[in-house]
């Protein structure tokens, strides 16, 4: 069973030793979470595809990428179990406060923030492109991945990206190679 907790003063509840019925109190958003108890949906044969493909990236081989593109900002690069439609997300580490918690403590102080582990679905077609472009020796497009990833999750999780102009750079980048090369050239 899930309890929601959505008030900011909820974030508390989770760092004590509380339990209800013999069940303890335990945040999604920090450290580790087995989710092997709880059954899942019957997939359907694009999921089965999905995970065929999926087969054939290597895992350590894009953890380590990610986690030498953006290892400074992060104290670990995981693949996640609990992500099913976002490529990525920070939870706080196994210690310490979650990262709601650390937020509403350190709110209006100088104080540095601990850093968070980035989860990768390593599902999602943007971690799969890591994997490719890893594979091509494309560096540059491993580099713009895996920050993209890092700075979407942190948008998703409340914060401003570090360099906001870096941010929107690379997501141009990004974007224009994806639309075959720079706008210009595709005028001719």
């Amino acid at each position: 069973e899930v309890l929601l907790l959505t008030d900011h003063v909820d974030a508390f509840w989770t760092t004590l030793s509380l339990d209800f019925d013999g069940k303890p109190l335990k945040s999604l958003s920090q450290g580790d979470v087995n989710l092997d108890i709880v059954p899942l949906v019957d997939e359907s044969s694009e999921d089965k595809d999905d995970n065929a493909q999926l087969a054939a990236i290597d895992e350590a081989v894009v953890l380590s990428a990610v986690k030498a593109a953006i290892g400074d900002h992060v104290t670990d690069v995981k693949a996640s179990k609990r992500l099913t439609d976002s490529p990525a997300c920070l939870v706080a580490g196994q210690t310490g406060p979650d990262r709601r918690l650390e937020r509403i403590l350190t709110r209006g102080q100088a104080v540095p923030h601990s850093k968070p582990v980035l989860e990768l679905n390593m599902k999602h077609k943007l971690v799969r492109a890591i994997a490719d472009a890893k594979a091509a020796g494309n560096d540059q497009d491993v580099t713009d991945l895996a920050h993209l990833l890092f700075e979407q999750a942190q948008i998703l999780d409340g914060e401003i990206p570090s360099d906001p102009a870096a941010f929107a750079r690379r997501t141009n980048r990004l974007v224009e190679r994806g639309l075959g090369g720079s706008p210009q050239s595709r005028k001719s």
